[in-house]
């Protein structure tokens, strides 16, 4: 329980709004999209941006495909003045990209906005001043009809003001600050009191942009309020509706989403969601979202990481790693039910097919990440995600009971030593364990011969030091092979094998063939798998057969929570 009771606050109440619409709609395709990074987002920075900056993340933002951007507060500071004066003189503005500049509804900063705009192809100016009830009563002192007249006299200068400079195109969007706290009837007077003054035609609309400034209540209220005045206004075909959502709630994202379904045309917010308080809607998750359920966003994200980056950069905030669609790791998977299920998801997906690997809600592909990171190994990790990491950077394909027992190996090494265990490290583990063990038994060569309906063998190996030449005879290589070795004693028996090409690309792109042999005392017992890779299959299977000995015939394999050591970068880990 909090320090002080919840009776402090209300609930917000409900809208009137008895035939609602927008619960059985779905969002068929993008909204117009406004980026106010240069602005809402630059002025919520600890540091602001300064000129450098702000030219690299408008550079940005008009290669991603924003075609609306948010320049500036012009008669903010001169900074911003400037900033706008230098896109404009500069030929820095595409022809398709239109510059939005912000202003509050007053005479004096109206003017110093307007006169930053000078030369400007197309420009729109953003008016706002607040009209919920504390900031008439408490903050201005004003009645609703004269905050209604701050707002329509402004509109009245910019026009007056536009008509001077007629080499530019205008147009006008207006924002009645604490939207979500005011009176729906009250904001709709406004609103249209606005579009009048501007004279919005089909032909010259103005953008009625409707903030949750803070918000307040849940999304679905949001997307009430956004029906109710997107069916009240009286020059709706003249009109863009827009929303501007903050994350007070953390819902910034599904209120966007729920007022474009309650009849919104354009969204505003910033790459990553920045933006004063909690940040302001989330465009990357927001187009992203829509691109998952098959509707183009009209922006590019296909290079999310450059993105990512860049917008580090130039806000001098990190973006955090669990960041929706663009966090280094919201595309890992450490957990081992969470791994095999996407493996087998990547195994089962075809290049044209409707995406539906298992816990990747989009391809990673789509926003220029690799595979690579996708599935990481920690001590939460399976054996789904170690074959899946073995198999990708090493060609190396394991049977599915050699996955268990590898994983083992694997699973003890991070239990003991903590932390992510990279794909290099497991290789190390996997060719420590069968392939490189200093071991009793260790091959020197064989030669193969026939000897009427059987296989021979002659097999040089080195035990405990000692050189042998052994001989042996069976129904194939493989049988001739352990019955050379039972003649040195070792009594083993073969329960599975198999054999696998290796990969392209991985290491062993001279060695073609993997042999895993399974392998177990002669009187039963506990079991294991050998492993050996050679240009020769032939060879491949005496190695796995080999690496088996070593490990099951000569009690290498772990009993009773035993098991030998192997180096590991360094460190050691159980075998």
């Amino acid at each position: 329980m909090l320090k002080h009771p919840a009776s402090k606050y209300r609930p917000f109440p409900a809208i009137a709004l008895a035939d609602r619409q927008w619960p059985d709609r779905t969002i068929t395709q993008a909204p117009i999209w406004m980026s106010t990074d240069l602005r809402d987002g630059n002025q919520s920075l600890f540091e602001p941006m300064d000129a450098e900056r702000k030219m690299r993340m408008f550079r940005m933002l008009c290669e991603i495909g924003f075609k609306e951007i948010e320049v500036a507060f012009p008669s903010a500071s001169a900074t911003d003045f400037n900033f706008v004066r230098g896109l404009i003189e500069g030929g820095h503005i595409p022809q398709d990209v239109t510059i939005e500049v912000l202003t509050q509804a007053r005479e004096h900063l109206i003017r110093r906005t307007m006169e930053s705009l000078k030369g400007a192809r197309r420009a729109i100016v953003h008016v706002y001043n607040p009209i919920s009830k504390p900031f008439r009563e408490i903050v201005f002192g004003m009645g609703k009809e004269e905050v209604v007249n701050m707002a329509v006299s402004a509109v009245k200068l910019v026009r007056q003001l536009a008509d001077e400079q007629p080499e530019t195109e205008w147009m006008l969007e207006y924002s009645p600050e604490t939207f979500t706290a005011a009176e729906l009837d009250f904001s709709l007077e406004i609103c249209n009191a606005v579009a009048a003054a501007w004279g919005a035609t089909p032909q010259n609309k103005v953008i009625l942009n409707l903030p949750t400034t803070v918000e307040l209540a849940t999304p679905n209220v949001y997307a009430d309020q956004i029906e109710w005045m997107h069916r009240h206004l009286a020059r709706r075909d003249s009109v863009i509706l827009s929303v501007h959502t903050h994350n007070d709630r953390g819902c910034a994202v599904a209120a966007a989403e729920l007022a474009l379904m309650a009849g919104a045309d354009r969204v505003e917010g910033c790459l990553f969601g920045n933006g004063e308080r909690t940040g302001n809607v989330d465009i990357v998750t927001l187009a992203m979202n829509l691109y998952t359920q098959g509707i183009d966003p009209g922006l590019d994200f296909s290079d999310i990481d450059e993105v990512a980056r860049t917008v580090e950069y130039c806000n001098q905030l990190p973006v955090h790693p669990r960041h929706p669609y663009v966090g280094d790791l919201v595309f890992t998977a450490f957990s081992g039910s969470h791994q095999d299920a996407i493996k087998k998801g990547f195994a089962a997906q075809q290049p044209e097919a409707i995406w539906q690997v298992p816990y990747l809600p989009v391809d990673p592909r789509d926003v220029g990440r690799s595979y690579d990171s996708v599935i990481r190994v920690n001590s939460q990790s399976g054996k789904g995600g170690i074959a899946y990491l073995l198999e990708k950077e090493y060609g190396i394909v394991m049977p599915r009971r050699l996955q268990v027992e590898f994983s083992a190996v694997v699973q003890r090494h991070a239990d003991s030593h903590g932390g992510e265990i990279s794909a290099a490290g497991i290789w190390q583990l996997f060719s420590a364990t069968y392939l490189e063990a200093v071991a009793p038994v260790r091959y020197l060569g064989h030669h193969l011969f026939e000897h009427g309906d059987l296989q021979g063998i002659r097999l040089n190996v080195e035990i405990e030091g000692v050189e042998h030449s052994l001989a042996g005879e069976g129904n194939g290589p493989i049988d001739a092979a352990v019955h050379a070795m039972q003649s040195a004693g070792v009594q083993v028996r073969v329960r599975s094998y198999e054999e696998r090409s290796i990969g392209a690309g991985s290491e062993f792109s001279d060695a073609r063939a993997c042999a895993f042999m399974e392998i177990a005392h002669a009187e039963g017992g506990v079991g294991g798998y050998g492993v050996g890779i050679d240009a020769n299959i032939v060879t491949a299977s005496i190695r796995a057969l080999l690496s088996g000995i070593n490990r099951v015939g000569t009690g290498c394999v772990e009993q009773e929570g035993e098991g030998r050591t192997v180096a590991l970068d360094g460190a050691s880990a159980v075998a």
